[in-house]
């Protein structure tokens, strides 16, 4: 089966080496891992682990910063269900980025794209999501005060002005060729891209001062910002810059990525520990053998196994740990089940502390509007 990736739709088996040669991007080599590690004082393990494989402009954001032109990070989220953990990947590294380079954070809440891309999809199914989808963003732990969160229609009277200049300057062949959209598409949907440019450059007309931007995002979400990179530079300001990941894999193991719709393939953060431990059980796929002794006998796979490869992507930093795991797994010693019960254990912690953050996000989700009260 062919693969797809668009910002909307993500199937088949992902060829990463190919997509880095279709969309364009380039590959993190050692010499800018070792100029991060050279300003940050480490590496970050999604670094490390290759999870952050590609970007575009790294390179100029590291160089603006050195010379004291402290660039700014720009992300975010379209509400239009729960968070599940592949949501919080970017948002963890983000974090990292934020701390250890000590930026400002402009996370972007297009509350309309989901509306206008999903036929089904009612603004009121929208709005009941977007307040607890912020509480999971503030529960991350970004600084209150570097960190601006941006709501499309809240924030519309802002951003339109500015969208319309970059609408202006992209034709409809041109999203048609980087989205797939038809002539039937609605025109929401075609003028949605020039909303989602705007945050890449509104810190700069806020401040009046030419700052560089840096997206993390998940490789999908490049054609928005790959069709805006040329034309944000027309309105007198730097081309963003960004660092894509992979996907964290879902837990059937099928080809693609996480899917909220699908409750099968993911884990929620509202999920509990006994709904973890029975969707993992049940629905992780394993790279084990068939039984316990083939098992001891020839070793497990953990190339394929989810439970080994969510440790990699998220619940282990430690990369010793991760290493025993992989050996213990790949030799026979630890069994499916037990790898199985090492992450139901790791996601259940984890879990359980973030929704005790998101509870007391709810007294400080004000501060993280406060740039909108004094623009």
């Amino acid at each position: 089966m062919q693969f797809k990736v668009t910002p909307w739709e993500v199937r088949g088996k992902i060829n990463y080496e190919k997509l880095v040669k279709e969309f364009g991007v380039q590959k993190i080599d050692n010499k800018l891992l070792d100029k991060i590690e050279s300003i940050t004082g480490e590496l970050h393990f999604m670094l490390r682990r290759k999870i952050f494989f590609a970007h575009r402009d790294l390179d100029f954001v590291l160089n603006e910063y050195e010379k004291g032109n402290k660039f700014f990070l720009y992300t975010g989220r379209a509400p239009s269900g729960p968070i599940h953990i592949g949501h919080l990947l970017p948002w963890i590294f983000t974090k990292w980025l934020q701390d250890k380079f000590d930026v400002e954070l402009w996370f972007q809440f297009p509350d309309e794209e989901k509306f206008l891309f999903k036929k089904n999809l009612k603004f009121e199914e929208v709005e009941k999501y977007l307040e607890d989808n912020i509480l999971d963003v503030i529960a991350i732990g970004f600084d209150p005060e570097k960190t601006n969160i941006i709501i499309d229609t809240k924030h519309a009277s802002l951003l339109y002005k500015e969208a319309c200049k970059i609408a202006k300057r992209i034709t409809f062949s041109m999203v048609k060729s980087s989205f797939g959209l038809k002539e039937q598409s609605n025109i929401g949907s075609i003028f949605y891209t020039a909303m989602q440019a705007v945050p890449a450059f509104l810190p700069s007309i806020l401040k009046n001062n030419k700052i560089p931007c840096l997206i993390p995002h998940a490789i999908d979400q490049d054609p928005h910002f790959r069709l805006s990179r040329d034309i944000i530079p027309k309105l007198g300001y730097y081309k963003p810059a960004s660092i894509q990941c992979s996907f964290l894999p879902p837990l059937t193991g099928v080809s693609g990525k996480m899917s909220a719709s699908e409750k099968e393939t993911a884990i929620y953060t509202t999920d509990d520990e006994k709904t973890i431990r029975k969707k993992i059980m049940k629905y992780a796929f394993s790279g084990g053998q068939p039984t316990v002794e083939e098992h001891r006998k020839k070793g497990g796979i953990p190339e394929i196994d989810v439970c080994y490869q969510w440790l990699r992507y998220l619940f282990e930093p430690d990369d010793k740990k991760l290493e025993k795991i992989y050996y213990d797994y790949k030799s026979g010693k630890l069994l499916t089940g037990e790898l199985k019960e090492i992450l139901i254990k790791k996601i259940s912690n984890f879990l359980k502390e973030h929704n005790n953050k998101k509870k007391k996000a709810k007294k400080n989700i004000d501060k993280y509007f406060e740039w909108f009260n004094i623009s």
